[in-house]
């Protein structure tokens, strides 16, 4: 019967590994050792020169034999075998405790490590060896071990995949859950702020129509406090003056104009137009144009005329529209400040 070593040998794996992998597994199986030799078969030191530990080996000393190799056999008429010349030869080894008997001191290393048998003897049985077919026999099954261990390492491989994968999709979903809720958050908060500055924006128009009104009326008492002074002033008793006389045709052609209607064209080719107050300064028609433009352009601006060509300053900014030119119509362009 072969060896566990020579089993392993038969199958394929060098001498160095084989023994590595029983000595390792304390000679359990071939069936043990070959699953640790799978498992560790890409281990740096595999195949480094393997030292077996040495154990208690029989023949040592007397006191370690068995009784059937101590005693001595028998021939015909009575007379030993030492008597007759010829010593008896140890065939083989025996377990004391099972009876299992063993070829090798190496066998019964092997045997001692798997069972914990402690006693063996020498014995003159011969061990028949495995013929051809029954050696064949063990390496199919052997193989047939080899190929199911490899089949459900496959197997093993494959679930460890599949649940790898369930994990990686989860771990997506939940990922992708999350950056949408992100997202839609985001898209409330933003719709949230946009509400909130329109809000404040109409506010904040509110505001300045409501000081322009105010703006009208004050200028409108003080445009009538003005006059009245001016007619008073005409009524007082005075000393009469000569004024030299003015051609009719003149008087009856000048008329006074009280208001003004102004064409404002925008950087993007449209236009506004509104009629503003003859004393108004031209500061309401930029604040007209900040509230009212269709552009969309909130960018600083100024105004100018093209013919004749001036750009209005700050300081123009406090003069009436009447002073400026600007009545009874004309025409303004939104440009940019000079800098």
């Amino acid at each position: 019967m072969p060896t566990d070593v020579e089993t392993l040998m038969e199958m394929g794996f060098p001498q160095n590994r084989a023994e590595r992998a029983l000595a390792v597994t304390q000679y359990k199986s071939v069936q043990v050792a070959m699953d640790w030799l799978f498992a560790h078969s890409d281990d740096p030191d595999i195949d480094e020169p393997f030292q077996a530990p040495e154990g208690n080996k029989l023949g040592g000393n007397e006191t370690d034999q068995g009784t059937e190799g101590s005693e001595q056999q028998t021939g015909e008429g009575g007379d030993t075998q030492e008597e007759q010349g010829t010593p008896a030869q140890a065939k083989s080894l025996k377990c004391d405790e099972c009876g299992k008997k063993l070829r090798t001191p190496e066998d019964v290393q092997v045997h001692a490590a798997r069972t914990g048998h402690e006693n063996f003897s020498e014995s003159l049985e011969e061990i028949k060896p495995l013929t051809a077919e029954e050696k064949k026999e063990q390496v199919l099954k052997l193989q047939e071990r080899m190929k199911q261990r490899q089949l459900e390492k496959q197997q093993e491989a494959k679930r460890e995949a599949i649940e790898k994968e369930k994990m990686r999709r989860k771990q997506g979903k939940d990922m992708t859950e999350a950056k949408h809720k992100m997202e839609m958050d985001e898209v409330k908060r933003l719709a949230e702020l946009k509400r909130q500055e329109k809000l404040d924006e109409k506010k904040a128009r509110q505001r300045v129509k409501e000081e322009i009104e105010r703006d009208k009326l004050d200028r409108a008492a003080r445009y009538a406090k003005m006059s009245g002074q001016g007619a008073s002033a005409e009524t007082s008793p005075t000393k009469p003056v000569a004024e030299p006389a003015e051609p009719p045709t003149a008087a009856a052609s000048k008329k006074v104009y009280d208001s003004t209607r102004l064409q404002i064209r925008l950087p993007n080719g449209t236009a506004i137009t509104h009629s503003f107050g003859a004393m108004e300064q031209l500061a309401s028609v930029r604040l007209y144009v900040q509230l009212n433009r269709t552009d969309g352009n909130t960018t600083p601006f100024t105004l100018m005329t093209t013919f004749p060509k001036k750009v209005y300053n700050d300081e123009d900014m406090e003069k009436p529209l009447k002073e400026l030119g600007l009545v009874p119509s004309a025409v303004l362009m939104v440009t940019k400040p000079v800098s």
